[in-house]
């Protein structure tokens, strides 16, 4: 038996943003009942409900790179204006890449500008348009804007995706975009790269390098991390915290803005691992990672993907509708509406926890996640230790017969007692309590 023990009278840190996404709604009420809190609009240019291939790459809102980018007409904004206004009325912040999606074909919006300087100014304009008006535009206080993506990124033949130059030219660009962003708008968090994994050594160290000795814009340090071991997880959000303090960037965030599980990019292990992200074993894959996230130096974690895609675990493809992972951000965002993290005691390898509380009400969430389908259910004993008074105790499961629904209330009435929790593989439960009467 498992056994987990939560102090009510221990109160921890804030719960962090570990529940953000990358893209916003298609199934509008379902996307605002999760409360993301931020969404990154990277790739967003793939999907035609979102505006397809006029939206929020630079060069789909700047199309002649020769044109003034002093004139407003030189942009098309409208098709972004409406997905980022759909993404704030659902009560999400929006995260803007400044760049352009993959491309795995035809290269276009990932060659590198022939003016550097020149592609700042109208990222300038853009920012402008989204937070201060110009050029009929809104007041969107838009606070994170990353420059560029997985400028490292390699395909199986070498090619690169998303960068078409050498990591000198990408240091260089970063160095002068980030440069002339933060002089316009010092207020404002400028950062990046959206490194595809930190464990790059050449371009990381090198970019890092430069950031530190030319104290460059780096308010946040993003990258990304696909994988089915959280072992490997942990190594990733560690090094990333301890790449920058070792250069003395200790304020500047980390922000892990892609991830998902991923078992293998070809063959059987790619179709197991589209599989997996949209059902139960998925789901607890899902929490368990927010919930070491909440634990461990990172910032902001951002699932990918909510955009309509094979990565989308949240909707389906067809119909829109939630899936099974859709429910464990419903479960953290119980934790982040509390806002207090109670901290939790306990040694084990394949149930994780977080928990929160606001003072009067505490919900604590379990799953149990582990990459082997065989293993059985688990006995889990989760104590509570000064109660302070009477609790009222109710219990919500996501496994395959429920979705995050009701399936006992109690009331104890003892400064310490205990739950007695029968959890088969991958299923999640969700604990609220408050005080009761009696």
């Amino acid at each position: 038996m498992t056994t987990i023990s939560f102090d009510l009278s221990k109160k921890g840190g804030k719960i962090k943003p570990m529940n953000a996404v990358n893209n916003g709604p298609t199934d509008f009420d379902a996307y605002a009942a999760a409360c993301f809190p931020y969404a990154r609009n990277h790739d967003a240019s793939f999907f035609h409900g979102y505006g397809g291939e006029h939206v929020v790459d630079v060069h789909r809102i700047f199309k002649d790179f020769n044109a003034d980018e002093n004139d407003p007409d030189s942009y098309i904004f409208e098709p972004t204006d409406e997905y980022l206004c759909n993404i704030i009325k659902a009560g999400t912040k929006v995260f803007y890449r400044l760049g352009a999606s993959i491309e795995h074909r035809y290269k276009y919006g990932t060659r590198v500008p022939t003016d550097m300087a020149k592609w700042a100014r109208i990222c300038e304009h853009i920012i402008r348009h989204y937070n201060e008006g110009w050029a009929d535009g809104y007041h969107l206080g838009i606070e994170y804007w990353e420059i560029w993506n997985e400028p490292e990124c390699r395909n199986g033949d070498g090619s690169n995706p998303c960068w078409q130059g050498t990591d000198e030219q990408f240091v260089d660009f970063y160095a002068i975009v980030s440069s002339h962003l933060k002089a316009c708008f010092p207020d404002l968090k400028i950062g990046g790269p959206a490194f595809s994994s930190v464990w790059d050594r050449n371009l990381k160290a090198m970019f890092l390098d430069r950031v530190a000795k030319d104290n460059l814009p780096l308010d946040f340090y993003s990258y990304h991390w696909y994988g089915n071991s959280y072992e490997r997880l942990v190594l990733a959000i560690n090094e990333a915290r301890t790449a920058l303090n070792k250069r003395g960037l200790t304020k500047t965030e980390t922000i892990l803005n892609e991830w998902n599980y991923i078992r293998g990019w070809t063959g059987e292990d790619w179709d197991y691992s589209l599989r997996t992200e949209k059902n139960l074993k998925g789901s607890s894959f899902v929490l368990g990672a927010m919930c070491i996230g909440q634990a461990l130096p990172l910032d902001m974690l951002m699932y990918y993907d909510a955009r309509p895609c094979g990565m989308n675990g949240l909707f389906a493809a067809d119909t829109y509708k939630p899936l099974k992972p859709y429910y464990s951000f419903l479960a953290f965002r119980e934790l982040a509406a509390l806002g207090t993290q109670i901290p939790s005691e306990y040694e084990v390898n394949s149930i994780y926890t977080c928990a929160a509380t606001n003072g009067a009400e505490s919900t604590f969430v379990l799953t149990y996640y582990n990459e082997d389908d065989t293993l059985p259910a688990e006995q889990v004993k989760v104590e509570f230790v000064n109660a302070g008074g009477a609790k009222k105790v109710c219990c919500y499961v996501l496994d395959e017969n429920h979705d995050l629904e009701l399936t006992r209330e109690e009331i104890f009435t003892a400064d310490k007692f205990a739950l007695y929790l029968n959890m088969p593989l991958h299923s999640t439960v969700m604990i609220k309590m408050e005080d009761a009467e009696v």
